[in-house]
């Protein structure tokens, strides 16, 4: 007759090498001890807020939402235009011009609304 083995189950090639520690200030605690009490688990016991958190890191299905634009690319072309303006600025400055001329404002009414659906694109998508 087989012997009933006793003890942690062996975990193989499996084994867990890596050690993360967390802390929770008491707000945080309390919707930690919510979300176990979702799953009826009682976060006092020894051994079951590991487990809760694996299987909520590990077993979520990621969502694919559109992704935001590259923000380090998105900075790229402000800060271009950024560029752009201080050279028409400048321009106007070296040619002595007290009131920039209506193609100038024109540029920088162009460039303020470039700017400004950039804006409103990057606020839709972190929002929607």
């Amino acid at each position: 007759m087989e012997q009933n083995k006793r003890g942690r189950k062996r975990l193989g090639n499996k084994k867990r090498h890596h050690n993360v520690m967390l802390r929770f200030n008491d707000v945080e605690y309390g919707r930690l001890k919510a979300i176990a009490g979702s799953y009826d688990l009682d976060i006092s016991e020894r051994g079951t807020i590991s487990p809760l958190l694996r299987r909520l890191v590990l077993h979520v299905g990621s969502e694919e939402k559109d992704s935001l634009p590259c923000t380090s690319d998105l900075a790229y072309h402000i800060n271009r235009l950024g560029n752009n303006i201080n050279q028409l600025v400048k321009l106007a400055h070296y040619k002595n011009l007290r009131s920039p001329n209506s193609s100038l404002e024109n540029e920088i009414q162009k460039a303020n609304g470039l700017l400004n659906a950039l804006i409103e694109i990057t606020i839709e998508e972190r929002t929607g």
